[in-house]
């Protein structure tokens, strides 16, 4: 890279800053704060009670996600590395809240992020490809949102991208570097462990390799030391987690299904996948509709290596195995981001190649312009609804917390939600999964709703009333 590619990488990291700060200090209750919460619960806890890296918890107490009671709340789904290290510069370095320093960690994980797909699309194209790819991943609201929420995937794609940036200068610069293969290797194992669904990018990976060595990589020990060095802690700690049911929630129905309101639906290979996946995701939310010509220029494009179709590959497989996770979610698309930015930025690049007698060059680049634009204003207004929350939410959280002790279990009838739960900062159980009776054997001490039929029949129960307002009702067991 040329002192120009630092200068204007530098500027676009600094734009892509200033937008994930947007609004960094609202509760933590917009959207997803069901699963954000669960991971700041993780962080705050390592902050109160030490950092137990082996024995995460977090405040649903209940059996809802696992079908097993989890009394002490331990949470064992990816290794906390994310959540240990925002809890760390909480307690060490208190100038901000835990939920600030969530989302600046994982803002300033994406910048490393797209600072890596600047050097790919430059490599592996030229300047405009990589100044659109930065630029893209920077600006596009919904690569904002989701570079800034706190949740483990941002901080797991950097790691990946870190991974893939050292194999590649380690196999394109020198062969024989094991400094760099061992840099690869464990910002591959922190990738797995921060969020295992990025080993789809072991096609990249694997296709590096493959470029290098040819025929001969059966014969070559660096891909099976890569592979290696990186699996093993995964699949350690996977094994260790099995000691653990009551922590680990179900994931079977990531694959196939989605939750209804008429319950689990199967989404595999149905119309109905395509067209939340590829229509308003993708097409509207991702690239505000008119992006995605970008994305298909760069996806049909020709170019000297496989490299960037490996990743176009990578990303697709994902998606396509986890077809329910990432129609049910919006946040699952994370992890495809980069190959979504990377293959958009190349197709701005593929336009400006485009021949002079096929295209008047003279009203190109406002015509690119444009579409930049009104892609973003598109996908803004979607994705500014992301950033709402529920200001009844932080109000009754601190009614409970006024009206109870810390060491009280309470139960909020919130589907399953633990939004409440985590602003209330208590444990308990995010749903009424048994009778009131059961409930109140398990020593859970307080009930908060507000469905309109539970509260008739607490209302019928004689229960003393807590704290009751025109949305919900506390009631003590």
């Amino acid at each position: 890279m040329k002192k120009k590619d630092i200068l204007i990488l530098a500027l676009i990291l600094i734009i892509g800053l200033a937008l994930r700060i947007y609004k960094i200090d609202t509760p933590l209750a917009d959207l997803h704060s069901w699963r954000q919460v669960d991971t700041a619960a993780v962080a705050r806890n390592f902050t109160r009670d030490g950092f137990n890296l082996l024995k995460p918890t977090y405040d649903d107490i209940s059996s809802i996600q696992t079908g097993i009671e989890n009394p002490t709340g331990i949470r064992m789904v990816e290794f906390p590395i994310y959540n240990a290290i925002f809890a760390f510069f909480t307690k060490y370095l208190p100038i901000v809240s835990l939920e600030v320093y969530g989302r600046l960690t994982s803002a300033i994980f994406s910048l490393i992020t797209i600072a890596v797909l600047y050097y790919f699309a430059l490599k592996e194209k030229n300047r405009i490809a990589a100044i659109a790819t930065a630029g893209i991943y920077a600006i596009f609201p919904f690569f904002v949102f989701f570079s800034r929420v706190i949740l483990p995937e941002s901080t797991a794609v950097a790691f990946m991208m870190l991974s893939l940036f050292f194999l590649y200068i380690g196999l394109t610069r020198n062969k024989k570097s094991i400094l760099y293969l061992i840099f690869g290797g464990s910002f591959f194992a922190l990738s797995l462990l921060t969020k295992p669904t990025t080993i789809f990018y072991s096609f990249a990976a694997g296709y590096l390799f493959l470029r290098t060595y040819k025929f001969d990589i059966f014969k070559q020990w660096r891909p099976y030391a890569f592979f290696i060095i990186g699996i093993i802690p995964l699949i350690i700690w996977r094994i260790y987690i099995l000691q653990f049911p009551e922590g680990i929630p179900a994931s079977a129905w990531l694959l196939t299904q989605v939750n209804t309101f008429e319950g689990p639906k199967e989404i595999f290979f149905r119309p109905a996948f395509f067209r939340w996946m590829f229509m308003e995701r993708m097409g509207t939310l991702i690239f505000g509709i008119y992006g995605t010509a970008f994305f298909i220029l760069g996806a049909v494009g020709k170019y000297k290596n496989f490299f960037l179709q490996s990743i176009l590959f990578s990303g697709f497989a994902y998606i396509f195995t986890f077809q329910g996770g990432n129609v049910q979610h919006e946040y699952y698309q994370t992890i495809a981001l980069p190959m979504f930015a990377l293959i958009a930025g190349v197709g701005v690049a593929n336009i400006f190649e485009i021949p002079s007698k096929y295209i008047l060059k003279i009203i190109l680049y406002p015509t690119v312009f444009a579409v930049i634009l009104f892609s973003v204003l598109f996908s803004y207004y979607k994705v500014k609804d992301y950033y709402v929350y529920p200001n009844d939410l932080p109000q009754i959280a601190e009614l409970i917390k006024t009206f109870t002790a810390p060491e009280d279990k309470i139960v909020t009838d919130r589907s399953g939600d633990t939004t409440l739960l985590y602003l209330s900062d208590r444990k308990g159980a995010p749903a009424v999964y048994k009778s009131i009776e059961e409930l109140t054997e398990l020593g859970y001490r307080y009930l908060v709703t507000s469905n309109e039929g539970m509260k008739e029949d607490l209302k019928s129960r004689d229960l003393e009333i807590v704290i009751e307002t025109d949305l919900y009702l506390m009631v003590k067991l």
